[in-house]
Formats: structure tokens, C-alpha cells, sequence
């Protein structure tokens, strides 16, 4: 069915890349407008993946096998010693993730597109449907005919207005404060060190938390290499700016005031170069395709970066892409499967992550006041039944196939 179709691809990072992936690799002929004229393996901060959905899009031949990760296993829970300013730990749990850096995720990627024809510096000016029926896409290269276009633009998709005209984004009351930045941040914090080199952390503070972790570093971090032995550290640290003032720089502040000594200052090492500042927000459309029209990544539906699955969702969304081309019979039909389980799968992970939200940044627990046991049982009341690859505490099972992208088992 796929061997004569021609498919547009609006947006050339982690989703149209990978939809570029799915579409050729389905026997389309694809082309990617992307309205950068840039590389764009040098933006983002780090992402983590599950790993069985590592390990699934090495062996399909989306991923390389070489490109570097940081695997680990466990999450560890910590909060400031009342009255002082040392870390006390909360709690352990298994939580097997796979680092990686965006911008070598990003370069795999756009290798494993192959023969895709990848248009840098082609913004598109408009896209809908054409007299035949057919999409068409307009760029400076003039207007160009597609059984199907796929909507890859990011989280103020311009065509996910032409499937939800007036949809935006719906903001949360707080903003994330992002950071990579070399290991170097964490000389004379010995310990700090190695905790994260076998497992990631998250540190609670009274309005909100902060996220930390080591990925890979690219060529330009450090030694010239994206060896095994090349790290950065990740972070991203949630919380409500001031009012009226610029939020860049506030997150050493908030650090400084609620942070354990030795992580506060590991983020004001990071230094404000190091650190970007971005609202949080979630959507989703209320339906993901509709021919010859598919929106992925976040053009279909923005969670709130908790569940860690922007990079997750839009992967998926091309594995999926790839299994319903393949499978058929025909467009309507395939785009009819896509629409049915994405959208669903979207939905889910935007009330997951608002709830996580609530109980993260703005309905925080008293954290000083927990320990293993109370992590466990809050968490598992955050979760409602949900499993999520985030979280796997003692008894808990993987959701059945159908249960959406926080399953990692289906795809």
C-alpha cells in the first residue's frame, strides 16, 4: 500500500525525523521541509527513553546501535536536612531509564533516513488540501502534491490548526528551568558524582523539584569525542518564578534558598549560559489524523514534561506510523488505526502528567516528612493505576498492550 505514496513531513527534528524514518522504511517516497537552515544536533538537553524502547528502535534500525546513552537503574528521592543544609535521602526505587543527549539522538535519526530528501531552510508557508483531494504543501519551492503530509511543527503546530482551528496550549501555573552542563560542575562534590553515575535524582523543595542526571556529551562538550566516557549533567528544576521579574536567573536563587549545599551549588556553577527557562503546558488534539492530515510528537498533544515522554511519544508515533502503513489496506484505513490509538494514548499522558504536576510543584508533600515507605504509597496515589515506565515499585505490573505510551510494551 505504502510503495506509492508520497509523504510530506513539516518539521525536520526528533518527530519528523522519525516519521521520515517510518514513512521510508513503510516504502514511501518522503521529503521533510525544515525551516532551519541550521544543524540542529546542538539543541535540547537531555531526554531519557525507556529502554525496552531503546533496545526496539536500535534493532528496527531507527537508532544506531553506537550512539551513546547513559543507562541507570534506580531513583533516588532527596530533600535539605531541616534546619541544615546537608541532603537527607527519602527513598529508592527501581527505575530503569536510558539517558541521551537530544542532539545525537536527533543525528541518528536523520541517518537512519537514508535516501529521505531533507529540505534545510524550507519554511512552509501553508498546507491543507488541494483540488484532487491530495494534500499540497507551499513552500518557496512552489506548491507540491502528498498523499499524505505529516504535521511534525512542534508544540504551536500550525497544522494542527487545520485539524483543531483554535486549539493552543493550556498553561501550568509554574515554569522548568533547563541545564546541561559539563561534569566539571560537580568538582569538590565528590559524592554527588557518584550517586549519579548509577542512578538519577530527584531532590523536593517546598513548591516544587528538580530532576538530575548525566547524559552523554556531543563532539563539542569537552574532548572532542561522544564516547561512553563523555558526560554532561542534566537537570531540570520546576518551581514558580517572581512575579514580575525576569525567571531566568531565579533558579539559583530558589536553589540557594531550598537546595542541599552541594546541589545548589552544582546549579549555580551551571551558570546562566548554561540554564534556558520555559513555560510548561500541555494540549492535545482530539483527534491526531484525518486524511490525507497526521499530526505528530508534540503538533499532536504537548504533556507536561513529568511523564519524560516528548521524545518518548513522538518515537512511538512513528513506530506506530510505520506498523499502520505497512499493514493497510489502503490510507483512510491506516490513518483511521493511527488516529484511534495515538490520540488516546496523547490523551492519557496529559492527565497523567497534570496530575503529576499537581503533586510535584504545586501540592507538594511535606518532604522532609517522608521516607520509603510514604514515597512509595504517594507515589503510587499519583500514578491512580497507571504504570509508567518512571516508576516500577515492588508489585507493580506492566499496563496490557492497550494501555497507552506510559506502557513501554506497546508499540
Amino acid at each position: 500500500m505504502a510503495a506509492a505514496l508520497r509523504i510530506g513531513v513539516i518539521g525536520g527534528s526528533i518527530a519528523g525525523c522519525a516519521a521520515a524514518v517510518a514513512g521510508s522504511r513503510a516504502g514511501a517516497d518522503v521529503t521533510v521541509y525544515e525551516r532551519s537552515g541550521a544543524e540542529l544536533q546542538d539543541r535540547g538537553f537531555g531526554i531519557v527513553i525507556p529502554p525496552p524502547l531503546h533496545a526496539e528502535l536500535v534493532g528496527s534500525g531507527y537508532l544506531d546501535a553506537a550512539m551513546p546513552t547513559a543507562p541507570v537503574g534506580t531513583r533516588v528521592w532527596l530533600t535539605r536536612e531541616p534546619g541544615g543544609r546537608s541532603a537527607r535521602e527519602l527513598a529508592r526505587q527501581p527505575s530503569p531509564v536510558t539517558p541521551c543527549n537530544w542532539g545525537l539522538l536527533w543525528r541518528s535519526l536523520r541517518a537512519s533516513a537514508g535516501a529521505v530528501r531533507y529540505l534545510r531552510g524550507q519554511p512552509v508557508a501553508s498546507a491543507g488540501l488541494g483540488e484532487s483531494g491530495r494534500a499540497v504543501i507551499t513552500s518557496a519551492r512552489g506548491e507540491e502534491p502528498y498523499d499524505l503530509v505529516v504535521g511534525a511543527d512542534g508544540h504551536a503546530s500550525a497544522t494542527r490548526q487545520l485539524l483543531a482551528p483554535g486549539l493552543r496550549p493550556e498553561p501550568a501555573p509554574y515554569v522548568v528551568w533547563r541545564g546541561a552542563i559539563p561534569l566539571g560542575a560537580l568538582a569538590g562534590h565528590p559524592r554527588e558524582l557518584e550517586l549519579l553515575r548509577g542512578a538519577w535524582v530527584t531532590l523536593g523543595f517546598p513548591g516544587g523539584h528538580g530532576i538530575f542526571y548525566l547524559i552523554p556529551g556531543g563532539p563539542q562538550d569537552g574532548d572532542g569525542s561522544a564516547g561512553a566516557g563523555n558526560r554532561l549533567l542534566a537537570y531540570a528544576v520546576y518551581g514558580r518564578p517572581p512575579e514580575g521579574a525576569d525567571p531566568g536567573p531565579y533558579v539559583r536563587e530558589l536553589a540557594a534558598e531550598h537546595f542541599p549545599a552541594a546541589w545548589a551549588d552544582i546549579v549555580a556553577r551551571g551558570g546562566r549560559r548554561a540554564t534556558a527557562c520555559h513555560p510548561v503546558a500541555d494540549v492535545q488534539a482530539p483527534r491526531v489524523a484525518r486524511p490525507p492530515l497526521l499530526l505528530a510528537g508534540d503538533a499532536a498533544g504537548v504533556t507536561r514534561p513529568h511523564t519524560a515522554t516528548g521524545a518518548v511519544k513522538a518515537l512511538q508515533d512513528a513506530l506506530c506510523l510505520e506498523r499502520v502503513l505497512r499493514e493497510g489496506p489502503d490510507l483512510t484505513t491506516a490513518l483511521e488505526r493511527y488516529a484511534d490509538e495515538r490520540t488516546a494514548a496523547g490523551a492519557r499522558l496529559v492527565e497523567l502528567g497534570r496530575r503529576m504536576g499537581r503533586s510535584l510543584v504545586e501540592e507538594v508533600p511535606d518532604w522532609p516528612a517522608m521516607g520509603q515507605d510514604e514515597v512509595d504509597v504517594w507515589f503510587r496515589g499519583v500514578l491512580a493505576g497507571t504504570w509508567h515506565y518512571l516508576y516500577e515499585g515492588p508489585g507493580e505490573a506492566p499496563a496490557e498492550p492497550d494501555a497507552g505510551p506510559e506502557a513501554t510494551v506497546a508499540r
